[in-house]
């Protein structure tokens, strides 16, 4: 099979579902209001609340929820074969993926931007509410932890990578003032900003850098965790005008670039796949395709960390609510974009089966680094790029994606914190909460020894987590559309089977840890499908009630003239 014919179907798979399906669901669906007003307007601080160009904020969201998963899983999915790792990407971004984001920040807009965790509340119940916030919680924990060590390992083994990962910070500083206190033209910002994100990648990979062996007894990995965990919360604590929205817009723009270019590359080279498309040679060790390839790609088909993202912090700088669309629904075709260059580049990227199978030969092995060869290998034959440059470009792809949603984690754990203690009726102001999340997350990743390895300790159990999350942030919207008596059947049948496989997974994965004896592992997964199982019965009962109960009237408090904005 030839990678051109499964990027050219893939692609136009995820647009046609953007100019189409998502349409269906703005307009019967969700019912946008562009003059409905939004949280960023009700409650502009210009801290958390702030009206943003649409522009921005897509890419301020797709770096947000896109991280190193969509990579990550698709890299090891496609141990099974190219073609379910395909069809579960493609369809899974236009029929759940873009629905499950757009549906989140509707639902988040509909309700003074509180979060997905909030609305359990009073959507579904209190009890529902407690639980649903210890599964936010520790997803949020997974996500941070994790990709803490996964961007220290890759600024460890791709060193050309550290210049313009950092140097990345000082552009976003200077394009968030350019944009909101110069009001400079955002066309010629942005070609700006990713000319010198292109630059700094020419430098760092002519001038790589090496941490010492040692540094006050800790191995370059925990150094660059520590640096990490800091920025995280500096970051997290700034006005998100200031840092994290233009981080996260210009190196959206720069990501969308260098998928352009690994997909420019396979138009060139058409590489032709060498992965079997149903592998019937797997390796010991290696789990059953059903359910596991639906978790194990997870962000880049549905995630509810999307979710997550889309009430947490999105929400509240929407401008309109019809930008929802945009931000919420391409948001998602991006990643899915990604995850379909992640499975080309894995399965054409290299030179033979057999090279393929010495690749592949366990399950979950090195999978950032078999996209990061095999892209740089096509990208190399289709462009000429030179290899070593081309695996740095990649590579800073994976490290800022990872980057943007690890310091958007912190953020959100922090709000998390926050509610928790509103609940237990102590107040925790925001510096606290922040020092709180730093302080788990890298006592977490520190667990296991000064490697930083213990951050991948509680990974096992993203996957199920995740998309039991996406399967219950489904239920929410799917009580509020029939309170609001919407069509919910869109958003229902998709519930259902993420549901069940991801339920189906999560009980493999725990007679799995039982057999093993990984006892954290079991008694974590068994607290998360308890606290699943109890929010759905609850969510069931909600289902029910609002069927046959009074329906809500809609709430469609128009924006004044003054507070439409003129960033169109």
């Amino acid at each position: 099979m030839n990678s051109l014919i499964i990027a050219i179907i893939g692609v136009a798979m995820m647009l046609t579902g953007y100019f189409l399906y998502s349409r269906f669901l703005a307009r019967k669906v969700y019912k946008l209001n562009a003059e409905f007003k939004t949280p960023s307007h009700q409650f502009n601080d210009g801290v958390d609340f702030v009206p943003t160009n649409r522009y921005v904020l897509w890419g301020h969201h797709f770096t947000s929820v896109a991280g190193a998963a969509p990579i990550v899983g698709p890299a090891v999915a496609v141990i099974w074969g190219w073609l379910p790792a395909f069809l579960w990407v493609t369809f899974g971004t236009v029929f759940i993926a873009g629905m499950h984001d757009l549906g989140a920040l509707w639902a988040s807009q509909r309700n003074r931007g509180q979060s997905i965790g909030t609305l359990s509340g009073r959507y579904i119940s209190a009890r529902g509410r407690n639980l649903f916030l210890v599964v936010v919680f520790l997803l949020l924990l997974m996500v941070v932890a994790a990709f803490a060590v996964v961007i220290s390992n890759l600024l460890v083994s791709q060193p050309g990578s550290v210049i313009p990962t950092w140097g990345a910070l000082i552009v976003a500083l200077l394009v968030g003032q350019a944009i909101y206190r110069f009001r400079m033209n955002l066309l010629a910002v942005t070609i700006v900003g990713v000319v010198a994100l292109y630059a700094l990648i020419v430098v760092g990979n002519s001038y790589p850098i090496e941490l010492p062996e040692s540094t006050f007894g800790l191995a370059p990995n925990g150094v660059w965790i520590i640096v990490l965990f800091l920025y995280a919360g500096i970051a997290s604590l700034l006005p998100v005008w200031v840092l994290l929205q233009p981080r996260d817009y210009i190196n959206g723009v720069q990501l969308f670039i260098g998928l352009g270019i690994l997909y420019g590359a396979t138009l060139i080279a058409t590489p032709t796949i060498v992965a079997p498309a149903i592998n019937t040679n797997l390796p010991e060790g290696t789990p059953s395709m059903v359910p596991l390839l639906f978790v194990t790609i997870a962000c880049g088909a549905i995630s509810g960390f999307h979710g997550t993202v889309a009430s947490g912090t999105t929400s509240k700088q929407l401008d309109r609510e019809s930008d929802a669309r945009f931000v919420g629904y391409f948001g998602a075709v991006g990643e899915g974009l990604l995850a379909l260059g992640a499975i080309i580049a894995t399965t054409a990227g290299f030179q033979s089966l057999t090279q393929w199978e010495e690749v592949y030969a366990s399950f979950n092995d090195n999978p950032v680094g078999n996209f990061v060869a095999g892209g740089g290998t096509i990208v190399n034959a289709g462009l000429g790029i030179p290899e070593d440059l081309s695996a740095t470009i990649l590579a800073t792809m994976a490290v800022l994606f990872a980057a943007t949603t690890m310091d958007t984690g912190v953020r959100l754990m922090r709000f998390v914190v926050q509610e928790i203690g509103e609940l237990a009726k102590v107040r925790i102001g925001v510096i606290a909460a922040t020092i709180i999340v730093i302080v788990i997350g890298g006592g977490l990743t520190f667990s296991q020894g000064a490697d930083g390895s213990g951050g991948m300790l509680i990974w096992p159990l993203f996957g199920t987590t995740n998309q039991l999350l996406a399967a219950l942030t489904l239920g929410i919207i799917v009580v509020m559309l029939m309170k609001k008596n919407r069509p919910f059947l869109p958003v229902l049948i998709p519930m259902a089977f993420v549901l069940v496989m991801s339920s189906y997974a999560a009980v493999v994965q725990v007679f799995s840890f039982f057999n093993e004896g990984q006892w954290l592992l079991f008694t974590l997964n068994v607290v998360i499908i308890f606290a699943a199982v109890w929010v759905l019965a609850e969510c069931i009962m909600s289902m029910k009630r609002a069927w046959t109960g009074e329906k809500e009237q809609e709430d469609d408090v128009a924006l004044t003239e003054d507070e439409k904005l003129p960033l169109r």
